[in-house]
């Protein structure tokens, strides 16, 4: 409804996701607020005329107060401490965050008792930079963000949820949060494993290697750059997701030093690996318009809709 006031947002953990959200919640006109653990961080937003604070009871007592949305913007490891704080003083918002896996996520919210008004989501964007310096309003433009849609979520806290993200220029993935992590093995976490290799093998060819390096080493080692405690903070929690496709990923690799070495030819993966980049090229989203948060079967119809590529442009 045009003219009605947005409800409060208030950010945990204000760095490159979370601090973008503060910034594009803000921009959307949202009351935007948050907490940053360190008070050098939370000054750089205040300096840039942001509500941060390094008081957690202070800024959860505020959400509670104000029925704000929580959003956890913390790395895996700080999880624990940060629902633990969200329980002794903002037990009665609605929560959601943007760690980049969602099954362990919900494991910890179960154990603090914070499940019923939970909801996980995990946007899509980022780069090889971190802390409140990086973040942007306009990282999450076009983004990919999944929101759960996992047995015991409650529509009205789901479109909470949802209108966020969309406020913050994404696309609404519905999505369970095991086949989320399943997927982001392949498409994130992954990437990262092969970056820090591929990085290592041209670091290992000298000066010479390094000094011919062009584009598709540049490209492919991006992620390499970013700090060596986030990548295992984003990678190790999805240990056995990870696990998987690393072995599927060598299994590949082996077929093809085998195929070389005994035929002198790569042909089968290079064939199969261009074929399946066309297929992401050729990949399109289309617009969920036909199921509605609260209407019947609308979590089972969301999660249909979601693993066929399925996204939310509205909840109108």
């Amino acid at each position: 409804m045009t003219g009605t006031p947005k409800p409060a947002v208030c950010v945990l953990g204000t760095g490159l996701i979370g601090g973008s959200v503060l910034r594009a919640a803000a921009a959307a006109g949202y009351e935007a607020f948050g907490y940053n653990r360190s008070e050098v961080g939370a000054k750089a937003a205040r300096m840039d005329g942001y509500d941060v604070i390094s008081d957690v009871e202070a800024v959860l007592t505020r959400a509670e107060e104000r029925d704000a949305l929580v959003v956890i913007g913390v790395p895996m490891p700080a999880i624990d401490t940060v629902l633990s704080d969200v329980r002794t003083f903002a037990p009665d918002c609605v929560l959601t965050d943007v760690v980049s896996v969602k099954a362990p996520v919900a494991e910890a919210v179960q154990r603090h008792e914070l499940g019923a008004r939970y909801v996980g989501g995990h946007p899509m964007a980022g780069t090889s930079e971190s802390g409140w310096a990086a973040s942007g309003p306009d990282l999450f433009k076009n983004a990919a963000w999944a929101v759960s849609v996992d047995p015991g979520v409650h529509a009205d806290h789901f479109r909470r949820v949802a209108r966020l993200a969309l406020d913050c220029g994404a696309v609404v993935v519905p999505v369970l949060a095991v086949e989320h992590d399943r997927a982001v093995a392949r498409i994130s976490h992954l990437p990262h494993i092969l970056a820090e290799a591929l990085a290592i093998e041209g670091s290992n060819g000298g000066p010479l290697a390094l000094g011919l390096a062009a584009g598709s080493f540049r490209d492919g080692t991006r992620v390499a750059a970013t700090a060596p405690d986030l990548v295992r903070a984003i990678c190790e929690p999805n240990a056995a997701a990870l696990l998987d496709v690393l072995d599927d990923t060598l299994e590949v690799l082996t077929q093809a030093r085998d195929s070389l070495r005994a035929n002198g030819t790569i042909t089968e993966l290079t064939e199969a690996g261009h074929d399946a980049r066309i297929d992401y090229e050729d990949n399109e989203r289309w617009v969920i318009t036909d199921v509605r948060p609260g209407d019947h079967n609308w979590l089972t119809k969301l999660i249909d809709a979601g693993r066929s590529g399925g996204v939310l442009t509205s909840l109108d």
